[in-house]
């Protein structure tokens, strides 16, 4: 699938129908499931499995191994489609479909994908990557403590991960450790951890305040074994799939962002039709008219960089990422739309007024989803960080 026009910054017919399919599925299908995720941290479990039968599970995945053979830019309007109804599923989609099957798709050899994707692509089994741990905050690399010691055909994983997106739930975690703490970031290796492996189990599942019902929870490896077949890549080479992954990470997380912040205009004007004050519908008041404006340009303003930047991660190599112009352009991309859904949705709420505090009010729900997103993948701080980094080195 190509990029967009450049000429126009839309959607090509096949880019629309991939859009509009997510879009139609999510919205009959997902939408309903909404209300209970928040409310109880549920976890639909059938639901997520039938992503597979539906053609929405390993969107970058070769048919050959179960996937829908698509590229990058095509799995981002599929989040941005899921994103508009149910942003909490979206979440683990996004964990699942990119964090986890993308990366072991890019960086597995052909008998690990012939092994996992499978099971990944059809719904089968839920995916995971585990990289934060308890107190490491924004140095993920340099504060990991989690250790795999080299035991013959095996490896022994002691250590812990938390605020893991689908830890509670996944059948397959991607999860990095060092092998060799002596060479700093250059000793860490990637290693597929499945859920029944003795030494493994899951500490806790955590309460959040927003994307409620997308399951996060807290991983414990104590003398975990893992087989040797079971790392990937190279040892002590895992850097190099961690910071390709997290450039694909933070281009995907702007759709989410993206989508949201859609179903969130989309909201607003239709209250503005139907809230009426003063004998009038408050669309007529020039105050609600001009949020509404504000509200447009900062969402197509999210669209047009959004679709840039999965257009340039589209190419992005096997190994390449964590450096140079993509590096800063997926965290400007993540840094614009979080702050954007943000700006959104603070000023939705406000055009909702009461009826927007009350906790049941999909409004409400949307909006105490806002700050995930500036800080998972790295802060708002981080990605300015990052951004004036490849500015000031270039």
């Amino acid at each position: 699938m190509s990029a967009p026009a450049s000429e126009s910054f839309g959607l090509t017919g096949e880019q629309q129908s991939v859009l509009d399919a997510a879009d139609r599925y999510a919205r009959t299908h997902l939408y309903p499931l909404a209300a209970r995720m928040d409310l109880e941290e549920w976890w639909p479990a059938a639901a997520f499995a039938a992503l597979g039968p539906a053609g929405l599970l390993g969107i970058t995945v070769p048919a050959q191994y179960g996937g829908a053979g698509m590229d990058l830019f095509a799995s981002g309007l599929v989040l941005q489609g899921l994103a508009r109804w149910n942003h909490a599923l979206a979440l683990s989609w996004v964990a699942h479909d990119n964090l986890c099957v993308n990366n072991i798709l890019r960086n597995a050899s052909p008998a690990q994908r012939e092994r996992f994707l499978p099971a990944l692509c059809s719904g089968r089994q839920v995916g995971a990557l585990g990289l934060t741990e308890p107190g490491a905050g924004s140095d993920a690399v340099g504060s990991m403590s989690s250790r795999a010691t080299r035991a013959g055909d095996h490896y022994l994983l002691n250590g812990s991960k938390i605020f893991i997106t689908n830890g509670p739930v996944a059948d397959i975690l991607l999860v990095y450790a060092r092998t060799d703490p002596q060479r700093g970031a250059q000793g860490i290796s990637a290693f597929v951890i499945e859920k029944d492996f003795p030494g493994f189990h899951v500490a806790q599942t955590l309460t959040k305040m927003g994307f409620r019902g997308s399951q996060t929870g807290e991983l414990v490896f104590q003398d975990c074994r893992v087989p040797l077949a079971n790392r990937i890549g190279e040892e002590n080479e895992g850097i190099a799939v961690l910071m390709s992954g997290l450039d694909l990470e933070r281009a995907m997380i702007a759709p989410l962002c993206l989508g949201v912040a859609e179903r969130a205009l989309a909201l607003c004007l239709q209250y503005a039709r139907e809230r009426r004050q003063f004998g009038r519908p408050i669309g007529d008041f020039q105050m609600i008219r001009g949020k509404l404006a504000d509200l447009y340009v900062t969402v197509e303003t999210m669209r047009t960089f959004t679709y840039r930047v999965l257009a340039a991660a589209n190419v992005l190599e096997v190994g390449g990422g964590g450096r140079g112009g993509i590096h800063a352009l997926t965290a400007a991309a993540v840094l614009h739309a979080a702050e954007g859904m943000n700006r959104v949705l603070s000023e939705a709420l406000q055009i909702h007024g009461g009826s927007g505090y009350l906790w049941e009010a999909e409004i409400n729900r949307l909006f105490r989803a806002t700050k995930l997103l500036e800080i998972g993948a790295g802060t708002s701080e981080i990605r300015r960080l990052i951004i004036a980094g490849e500015l000031l080195d270039a």
